[in-house]
């Protein structure tokens, strides 16, 4: 296996197109050509983690949190990002990192939360990202093969099905000047052509590939396309995870499962404003920009973590919020690395750290 065979099943799933902008998402160290054995996962990298790799022979780890957000200057080894990196350099281990693309993701970090906690009809709780249509003509003969290499790219989701596209007939007229190589048609005489009017809705993250894929295949000189931003969020992409649970049950008892669950060292959370829990709003790390709209959404509780004092006010006792720490919220990410590339490489090596990473203890 080589990295980048690893690191395209991750991004099959969260593309890095659809990390923040303050994150540094992807390969932080590494070559993506290298051959690779056998692979670390861990919520953070830290020196004891990379220790542990070196000590066991992983030469690939992939993390959550990346190592450091911040360019570098030097590579000095005084402090543990520097100290990390020239380790993992100096052993040829490469790290690879997962971070809010994988927040941003139905089936990421807040969906594993949800599956956790038992949620039945989940939908993303804040939805982002915009959707286009992506429309493009080809003569006949090549439409197939044009629209396959688009459709390939991503777009052309809808729900639970891929590569739709909606295809239509029709004559095309064009009339090449001097200077043209026109595919068909003659210099200076209008010619007519049987053409496909192909549209695909993309997401806003592919729309740049899909316009270069389009471009690259196409057997025109000067193929004609245009996009149309669609009145409506991607349902698929954005932030939290809001569902049910599928019999209702009393606050206190439904914190103690989740403090079992997620082996908290406490819980922070706010009064106990309804009799019981039934609709239920999660979101993986600091989600307190998510209270209104957990609200909005008729949500009973709010389970996330990182909240500020002053945040727990905007409650205003129509939810309630459970702050249960953010390694807690995104410890399951582990699995999800490696669900996703032992489906695929059923017997490659893929090992769990056994490193404690939360740097937080409690009393």
């Amino acid at each position: 296996m080589q990295v980048k065979d690893i690191t395209l099943l991750i991004e099959a799933m969260a593309p890095l197109g659809l990390q923040e902008g303050y994150d540094n998402a992807g390969l932080i160290c590494g070559d993506f050509s290298a051959e690779i054995r056998s692979i670390l996962l861990t919520i953070d990298i830290t020196e004891a983690v990379v220790d542990e790799a070196i000590a066991e022979g992983h030469d690939l780890i992939i993390s959550h949190h990346p190592l450091t957000l911040q360019g570098l200057k030097n590579l000095r080894p005084d402090n543990y990002v520097h100290r990390c990196l020239i380790k993992a350099i100096r052993h040829g281990i490469h790290i690879y990192s997962a971070h809010t693309n994988m927040d941003a993701v139905k089936r990421g970090v807040s969906g594993r939360i949800a599956d956790k906690l038992g949620l039945l009809d989940q939908q993303i709780l804040q939805p982002a990202g915009k959707l286009f249509s992506l429309t493009f003509y080809t003569p006949v003969v090549d439409a197939d093969r044009v629209r396959q290499t688009v459709l390939d790219c991503g777009g052309g989701d809808i729900g639970n099905y891929s590569h739709c596209s909606f295809n239509q007939c029709g004559k095309g007229t064009f009339q090449a000047k001097e200077g043209a190589h026109p595919y068909v048609g003659q210099i200076d005489q209008l010619h007519t052509e049987e053409e496909i009017k192909t549209e695909i809705t993309v997401p806003e993250y592919l729309l740049k590939k899909s316009i270069q894929a389009l471009l690259s295949c196409h057997p025109y000189e000067e193929p004609v396309w245009n996009t149309v931003c669609l009145n409506k969020e991607n349902p698929v992409t954005g932030f939290g995870i809001i569902g049910e649970l599928a019999e209702a049950i009393e606050p206190l008892a439904f914190l103690n499962r989740i403090k079992t669950i997620f082996r908290c060292g406490c819980i922070r959370h706010t009064a106990i404003c309804k009799p019981h829990i039934k609709r239920v709003a999660v979101c993986g790390g600091a989600g307190s920009f998510l209270t209104s709209t957990a609200i909005a959404r008729n949500a009973d509780i709010f389970i996330t973590s990182d909240f500020k004092y002053h945040d727990f006010f905007k409650a205003e006792n129509r939810i309630m919020i459970a702050d249960i720490g953010h390694y807690e919220s995104e410890q399951f990410t582990k699995e999800i690395f490696y669900e996703l590339v032992t489906k695929k490489i059923p017997n490659f090596a893929v090992q769990f750290s056994k490193v404690e990473t939360n740097p937080i203890s409690y009393l």
